[in-house]
């Protein structure tokens, strides 16, 4: 008798039809994780494309546009790792939204870069190591060297969820790439004094800084009795320091130099700030109409000066840390006599500050989103009064440090305002007179008996900063100059034996 042939039910074929659809599911999946990298890469050859156009018919063309896919990249990385701490406060106090985060750091980043990132890059690209007494030739392997070094650093810690800076990786890749080369005797140590002397105060000053913002708030705003009105009369003034000393900055940054005297200056960030105010007032007392005098009420209003902050911070940002990314490709583009200027001391060509204004972007586009959490909500509460002080303190200091030509670090400064708020709470919470008196009158206005002080263990329980993230970030800071320098010394021998 011949077999019956094969019948495919119906719930065979619903079978079928299931693994078809999860196996789609799972490509999408596999596919969409691509993405990212697929235009990263992307972005790395444009770059070399880019920088061809320029160097074409050069000497030296090869190793330039080599030098530029890595300047590519390592902005990219600074993106993906350090830009976060511009907007994560502003994210994680909820003023605005990741994707409205995202394109206003973007944009100012690019306009710090290309206005005001000048001073630093020619410290990292000629000052750290004297161009003077290392050979052209080798100069260009070394700045390669620690673009990559720190670059590969960087990515790393990025992977790992650690907000490392990005600051202490390309100088320590730019000092041991230059003594595994050349020796100690090139390095200007003296400058590594300013620089490092630098990273130990400045995350101390904006912390500073940030806790005294929080305090004037607090004893200003928030422990009024009548909250709405005295956010009324003082956010506007907030609003004008803002724009009072970022147009000072821009003075000082687009004026040649000497052009204008510093009472000047000062007379031009008064007048900005004025203007500030003004434009300032009617808006809050718009969003003030209506709302209760209550601590959410404060949040409303001030998103706009939170808002003001993040974009003015995302601005001294670019101008301090694009350097991180172009300042070895300055050197490598001087060393073969294509850059503007005389020499290594000449000012960045404006090609050259694109590639790391536009490549800082596209990586906090494409991989920025999940150090923005980690800043803005898991080391401490930030509400947007506490994040406007990280957010101001962080960059006035920065602008500052840019001003002088110091390459410090944003994530130190930004962390560190960070923790500074947070230690000032949790010290603010058990010592303020004001604030003790606050909570009795509102306890006897309804007539609620006053809580009872907690003990030690509570107290420790209700730590405002999360001493776990304190000890994870400290360490990542204090291995990421040796790491990367030892790193961008093996890269440098291997470069040396393969090439040169």
């Amino acid at each position: 008798m011949p077999p019956r042939p094969a019948v495919l039910t119906k719930r065979t074929l619903d079978k079928d039809l299931a693994k078809i659809t999860h196996a789609e599911d799972v490509a999408k999946h596999v596919l969409r994780r691509l993405v990212a990298p697929g235009l990263g890469l992307i972005f790395v050859g444009l770059t070399m494309i880019f920088a061809g156009v320029y160097v074409f018919d050069r000497p030296g063309a090869v190793l330039v546009v080599a030098a530029a896919a890595l300047a590519g990249y390592m902005a990219m990385n600074i993106g993906a790792n350090d830009v976060t701490n511009n907007v994560g406060a502003a994210v994680g106090a909820r003023a605005m939204t990741m994707g409205q985060a995202l394109v206003i750091a973007a944009i100012f980043e690019v306009l710090g870069a290309t206005i005001g990132g000048g001073e630093v890059v020619k410290t990292i690209s000629s000052n750290i190591v004297d161009s003077v007494r290392v050979p052209q030739a080798m100069l260009g392997w070394i700045m390669m060297a620690a673009l990559m070094a720190a670059a590969l650093w960087i990515n790393l810690a990025t992977w790992m969820n650690a907000p490392v800076s990005t600051t202490h990786a390309i100088v320590g890749s730019v000092i041991g790439a230059g003594i595994s080369a050349v020796g100690t005797e090139p390095v200007n140590w003296r400058v590594m004094l300013e620089i490092t002397s630098s990273w130990i105060t400045s995350p101390l000053i904006g912390g500073l800084i940030a806790a005294g913002l929080l305090y004037l708030i607090k004893t200003l705003i928030i422990y009024r009795d009548d909250k709405v009105e005295a956010a009324r009369r003082w956010v506007p003034v907030l609003v004008a320091v803002m724009a009072g000393g970022f147009m000072a900055y821009m003075v000082l940054q687009l004026s040649p130099p000497g052009r204008f005297p510093s009472f000047t200056i000062i007379l031009i960030g008064i007048g900005i700030g004025l203007v500030g105010w003004l434009a300032a007032r009617p808006l809050v007392l718009a969003q003030a109409r209506d709302l209760e005098n209550r601590n959410s009420s404060l949040r409303v209003l001030f998103r706009l000066p939170l808002i003001g902050s993040a974009a003015l911070l995302s601005f001294a940002h670019g101008a301090n840390d694009v350097s991180n990314a172009v300042g070895p490709l300055s050197a490598i583009v001087h060393s073969v006599g294509i850059g503007s200027g005389s020499g290594s001391a000449g000012h960045p060509p404006l090609w050259v500050m694109l590639i790391g204004a536009l490549g800082i972007s596209v990586g906090l586009l494409l991989f920025g989103p999940r150090l923005i959490r980690l800043v803005g909500e898991e080391i401490t509460k930030l509400n947007p009064m506490r994040a406007y002080c990280v957010a101001l303190s962080t960059a006035f200091t920065v602008i500052v440090a840019s001003w002088l030509g110091l390459p410090v670090s944003t994530t130190h400064i930004a962390v560190g305002a960070v923790f500074g708020v947070g230690f000032f709470r949790e010290w603010y919470t058990r010592h303020s007179k004001r604030r003790i008196a606050y909570i009795r009158r509102k306890a006897e206005s309804f007539h609620i008996d006053e809580p009872e002080e907690p003990n030690i263990h509570e107290r420790r329980r209700r730590y405002l900063v999360r001493r776990s993230h304190f000890m994870t970030i400290i360490a990542a800071w204090i291995v990421t100059v040796p790491v990367s320098g030892a790193l961008a010394a093996a890269i440098y021998w291997a470069m040396f034996a393969l090439f040169v």
